[in-house]
């Protein structure tokens, strides 16, 4: 089968499209045709070797020194269920899915192999591939962020970097769990957070959202680009500031309950996914190029298979 391997940290040009074994299902794992995975932040970020100094050592370490210790990356999907393993109960050949591996990775391919207890579930019935593989990583991201909030009916929350992966989704979650949602981002994505559901939008490059006579009951920062130090400035006395990169947990605190949330959420359309641009399996290196730009709406999808 093709798979992209990320054939050591850099530039986007280090993502080769290369024939390596097709993977065969253990007792408890589907093996999934894979039609569409994402450029997701994460794994650009990880391909560049994009991470905090003071965890340089140990991401070194749980990543790999030189290049990926898992050289197949990709954090999400969306297809088809070609085989299962004799134990598995909860899905069948011909079942169409959405999931994420998390940090074992392995999107970037035709085919990969995820345990059926794992974050593999049903894929919304309104969405196509691509729009389904946009689902698991910003809209879990989101989701757990914002249980670490707390989020009540009428509370005041700010979601830095609205437009976002994590953002878009960040913005429909809060309203969904009854927030007055205020989304920050760029002048050309305004009307786009706004029909999103934001109850009010702030242009980062016009307003400063620490001179804002608001006061909120949560700050997210979804883009890891607002410092605490300036959060906090705008939070109510015992309100909280998120960051999506302290508080988005753990591989280990993944509930399947939170993929299926989402999926019921979509389905009763009261949460959608954000398309930025498509591009083929073989643009990959170009989808990578523009995530790096750092400009992106939402999310980019890669179609890996028709």
């Amino acid at each position: 089968m093709k798979a992209v391997i990320c054939t050591k940290y850099g530039p986007p040009e280090v993502l080769q499209i290369r024939e390596v074994d097709k993977p065969v299902p253990k007792d408890n794992e589907v093996l999934i045709k894979v039609h569409a995975t994402t450029a997701h932040v994460g794994d650009a970020r990880i391909r560049r070797f994009d991470v905090p100094f003071w965890q340089m050592i140990p991401f070194r370490l749980f990543l790999g020194i030189r290049k990926p210790k898992r050289s197949i990356l990709g954090m999400e999907l969306s297809g088809v269920i070609e085989e299962v393993g004799r134990e598995v109960k909860r899905f069948k050949e011909g079942d169409y899915v959405f999931a994420t591996p998390g940090f074992k990775f392995g999107a970037y391919a035709e085919y990969i192999c995820l345990p059926e207890n794992g974050m593999v579930a049903h894929k919304p019935a309104n969405l196509g591939f691509g729009e389904a593989a946009a689902v698991p990583g910003g809209g879990i991201t989101a989701l757990m962020c914002l249980k670490k909030a707390d989020i009540r009916k009428g509370n005041k929350v700010l979601i830095y970097g609205a437009s976002g992966s994590v953002g878009t989704y960040a913005v429909q979650l809060a309203k969904i769990f009854g927030a007055e949602v205020t989304g920050v981002c760029s002048t050309a994505n305004l009307e786009m957070v706004k029909s999103l559901g934001a109850d009010r939008v702030m242009d980062y490059t016009k307003e400063d959202i620490t001179e804002s006579a608001e006061t909120y009951d949560v700050v997210f920062d979804a883009v890891d680009k607002l410092s605490a130090s300036r959060g906090r400035k705008v939070l109510k006395k015992g309100g909280k500031y998120i960051n999506v990169s302290r508080d988005s947990g753990k591989e280990s605190e993944l509930k399947y309950e939170d993929l299926i949330f989402l999926k019921e959420q979509i389905e009763v359309e009261r949460l959608k996914p954000v398309i930025d641009r498509t591009y083929p399996f073989e643009e990959i290196v170009e989808a990578h190029r523009y995530v790096d730009k750092g400009h992106k709406k939402g999310n980019v999808v890669i179609t890996v298979s028709q």
